[in-house]
């Protein structure tokens, strides 16, 4: 018996590299996170999470400090890495409040203001928005907020007005009024100029802030939509936990997002 032994080669097609979605916003802190502390701690522990970016609650710069307080606030910004890149929650009941809150942060540089003015001072706040050139993002405050409980009830008052007055979405206050935060990124995407995350405990008025990955926000879909959106802003960890010693949670919801990022492709 004669065998026969027949080696065949199949041919090999090259790999073709995955092209990974790109991410195209940044990853900040919103200072009120570190509400106790100073700012020298506030920007040291900021830069350790891997942050580039910050916005300054009064608690680190003063909304009545001198020119040279917000000069020296800056400078030691930058040496830190960071970029001081808005002011806020900054609230507006007056119009000198409101030329307050334009005047602080052009001298301290910043691009946005995350604000919430009263009702009637909207036409006045777009007045200033034109003359300063800086962007307001009204932030939502969820359930027993009578100004501006979700996003939807900020954009409803500003969508005629100048482009550069918009929205900062709170992402935990828009989870605790029973709607979807991914959504509400979408529906008003045009006008979202800043991104607050954090994780609630549950989609409920009563939820509070936990560890992100510990609470009831699909922070994987959030993230991924995001990046198919094309959302190019900041999203800054506003962590308002522990107050006393906010640092392991806020490291453990900075990581947990970092991990969720590094697998999107």
């Amino acid at each position: 018996m004669v065998s026969i032994f027949c080696a065949c080669q199949t041919e090999q097609k090259p790999l073709v590299p995955v092209q990974k979605k790109e991410v195209k916003f940044k990853l900040g802190v919103a200072s009120y996170s570190l509400r106790k502390f100073d700012l020298d701690t506030t920007l040291e522990f900021t830069k350790q999470l891997g942050a580039d970016y910050i916005a300054f609650k009064s608690f680190h710069l003063k909304l009545d400090a001198s020119d040279n307080e917000i000069a020296e606030a800056v400078k030691k910004t930058k040496e830190a890495g960071l970029d001081l890149y808005a002011g806020g929650v900054i609230y507006m009941r007056t119009k000198a409040e409101v030329d307050q809150a334009f005047d602080y942060a052009q001298k301290a540089g910043m691009d946005i203001i995350v604000g919430v003015p009263d009702h009637e001072l909207l036409p006045y706040v777009e007045s200033k928005v034109k003359e300063y050139d800086i962007k307001l993002a009204i932030h939502n405050h969820g359930p027993g907020d009578k100004l501006y409980p979700s996003a939807e009830s900020a954009y409803d008052l500003i969508k005629e007005m100048d482009p550069r007055m918009g929205l900062c979405i709170d992402i935990g206050h828009t989870k605790r009024i029973g709607r979807n935060p991914s959504e509400d990124v979408q529906n008003y995407f045009e006008r979202v100029f800043d991104i607050h995350i954090k994780d609630v405990t549950k989609a409920a008025p009563d939820g509070s802030t936990c560890e992100i990955g510990r609470g009831v926000i699909n922070f994987n879909q959030f993230l991924n939509d995001l990046v198919e959106l094309g959302y190019d802003g900041v999203l800054a960890l506003e962590f308002e936990k522990d107050g006393d010693s906010p640092f392991i949670g806020m490291a453990e919801s900075m990581g947990y997002v970092k991990g969720i990022l590094s697998t999107i492709e």
